[in-house]
């Protein structure tokens, strides 16, 4: 920066390049740190949104054997058949297992395969894109090997998942 500096001998005013004031070299500093700042807190803005209800399919359920005894340890497969895309899940000690999916608005009406032990069913996802406040998903439950899908009872399903 240049500014007008003190005179010379002769009384002639010169111009001083002098470099920056010492305070400059703060406040720039300080001025990268808070840009810095805000363009983390808008990148993790953005990454969120995939968190949201509109970005989200949940898929639950129990599997039983043929007693109807609660069977820990299943490994659930759940695939997109668009993409091909796959999902894993496990039972857990009660027999329950939870698979959230990566599904937005515009996949209404998209079939997923779904698959326990030696069985598998297709699924679609069924919702209101225009819903971004309830949460979408269906309960699926493998009694005896055979996959029973109960869309109703999802929403309860899930409240008692959450509230545990």
């Amino acid at each position: 920066m240049w500014r007008q500096g003190p005179c010379d001998p002769s009384g002639t005013r010169v111009l001083d390049s002098g470099g920056p004031a010492p305070y400059t070299g703060r406040v720039a500093g300080k001025c990268a740190a808070t840009l810095a700042f805000l363009l983390v807190l808008l990148t993790v803005g953005t990454s969120s949104a995939e968190h949201e209800v509109y970005y989200r399919y949940t898929v639950l359920g129990y599997v039983k054997d043929a007693g109807g005894k609660l069977r820990p340890g299943v490994e659930i497969e759940l695939v997109r058949e668009k993409t091909g895309f796959s999902y894993l899940g496990e039972t857990d000690a009660t027999g329950f297992y939870v698979i959230v999916a990566r599904l937005g608005d515009e996949s209404t009406g998209e079939r997923l395969r779904l698959r326990a032990v030696d069985k598998s069913v297709t699924i679609v996802a069924r919702f209101d894109p225009a819903d971004h406040r309830r949460e979408r998903g269906t309960r699926v439950d493998f009694l005896a090997g055979k996959p029973v899908e109960t869309p109703r009872a999802f929403a309860a399903t899930l409240k008692r998942f959450l509230a545990e």
